[in-house]
């Protein structure tokens, strides 16, 4: 009896725990460790947004980064002045650790000055990013 007892709250633990994760999993939100970060267009490989851009760093076999990366293309398309750069995760360590990107994909929007204003890891939904953009301005 003791046994199922303990089953049952592990299951309900990883349940919860992975609840909880996927609530969190591309949500936008600002982080107090990117506070006044910002970053050169030479570091990013491209040239910023008149009002803001959207960093995306990804990895080759990432299925959510390939929807992130049509999401946010068509954010791009539709909001004007915003620019959306791909950025190869494992090609840009350096960077990765700097920034503490710890998975893929993972969005920063980036003020017109490239200041890091908003975060969001995982697969964002496009009013998420809308929304967020607001912001960077």
């Amino acid at each position: 009896m003791t046994g199922l007892m303990v089953c049952v709250a592990v299951l309900v633990a990883a349940s919860a725990y992975g609840v909880l994760q996927r609530r969190r999993s591309g949500r936008v939100r600002v982080r107090g460790r990117d506070d006044g970060k910002r970053l050169g267009a030479d570091r990013i490989g491209g040239e910023f947004g008149e009002r803001a851009t959207l960093l995306q760093f990804s990895s080759a076999f990432c299925a959510p980064c390939r929807a992130t990366r049509r999401v946010l293309g068509e954010v791009a398309g539709v909001v004007p002045g915003v620019a959306h750069i791909e950025i190869d995760a494992e090609a840009h360590l350096d960077l990765v650790r700097e920034l503490g990107i710890l998975k893929t994909p993972t969005v920063l929007v980036l003020d017109a000055d490239g200041r890091i204003v908003r975060r969001a890891t995982g697969q964002p939904r496009k009013a998420d990013v809308i929304a967020a953009l607001g912001k960077a301005v």
